[in-house]
């Protein structure tokens, strides 16, 4: 009696079937309204990049000319002259801002992956050092630019008595890009295999030697990314070289010259003139650096990974 009732009370091999299927059907629909909903997403995150790049290179393509891009701003209300000193600041300082935060943040980095990764899980006061110094990395990286504008006013150009000038810029936007050069150069290194450093280190080689010869070339693409990066954030800044630089629209002549980059003179043009105009073509132009800075990155890092 038991042994039928169990076979009457088994689902039969039909209705097991049926289900499987409906249970597959319903995933994927569910894959299907997923994937709809990240293609509708990226959509609107293209859709609104371009409307906002398209309206402003439209409105700025009408001011932009020959005498646009070679003559100097003049100043004032009406906002007449042109963008040149302007670019070749922005150049000066971006330039100036690398030369002095790429091989802090890239020594930074190599030492906290290729060697302080030794100490994990050790007592003492290096490892403790090691811990803090990787907290404060992570903690400068989400702090308004602002407040690295007010510190390099209030050490550099006040206190170090560099006054308004490329240097204190330069300085304040080391301390700026600092922290998203030390992530990208730790994200390279930790990319490289570890069969790398085993096999150098096995024919001999010291530890430096395996990170010159070895590390540092395989990871040569992620840490070019991460520096170039740094130059779209350092072309792209305003509020950090706002208190450091100085706003002036002259030609800077030294390192203690002030200046004015593009995105400073977006601003003021926006801001304190009636050349509404000419802000939306110094925007395009700006825009239009920053896309190629963006392509160089892509060309670089195909090129080098090829190469690898």
């Amino acid at each position: 009696m038991s042994e039928r009732l169990s076979v009457i009370s088994r689902p039969s091999p039909e209705k097991t079937v049926s289900r499987k299927k409906s249970n597959l059907a319903s995933r994927h629909l569910v894959q299907k309204v997923a994937f709809a909903f990240l293609w509708l997403t990226g959509l609107a995150a293209v859709i609104a990049l371009l409307a906002v790049v398209g309206y402003v290179i439209v409105q700025g393509v009408r001011v932009i000319n020959l005498d646009f891009l070679l003559m100097p701003p003049r100043g004032g209300l009406s906002g007449e002259g042109g963008i040149s000193t302007t670019i070749v600041t922005t150049f000066y300082l971006a330039l100036l801002t690398i030369a002095i935060a790429t091989p802090l943040g890239v020594g930074a980095a190599v030492y906290l992956v290729e060697y302080a990764g030794e100490m994990q899980g050790r007592g003492g006061l290096i490892p403790r050092l090691v811990s803090l110094a990787r907290f404060g990395v992570e903690t400068l990286a989400g702090v308004p630019s602002i407040i690295f504008g007010l510190f390099g006013y209030a050490l550099f150009v006040t206190a170090m008595h560099f006054g308004f000038s490329l240097l204190s810029a330069g300085l304040a936007g080391a301390c700026l890009v600092l922290p998203v050069i030390i992530r990208a150069t730790e994200e390279a290194l930790r990319a490289v295999p570890r069969s790398y450093r085993e096999g150098s280190l096995a024919l001999g080689t010291t530890q430096w030697q395996t990170v010159w010869g070895v590390v540092l070339p395989a990871a040569l693409p992620g840490i070019i990314t991460g520096i170039v990066l740094s130059v779209g954030r350092v072309v792209s800044e305003t509020a950090v070289f706002y208190v450091t630089l100085g706003g002036s629209y002259k030609m800077p002549t030294s390192l203690l010259s002030g200046g004015r980059t593009m995105a400073l003179h977006v601003y003021y043009l926006a801001m304190d003139t009636r050349a509404f105009d000419k802000a939306m073509g110094t925007g395009a132009i700006l825009i239009l650096s920053i896309i190629l800075i963006n392509a160089v990155i892509n060309c670089l890092s195909r090129r080098l990974t090829v190469r690898e």
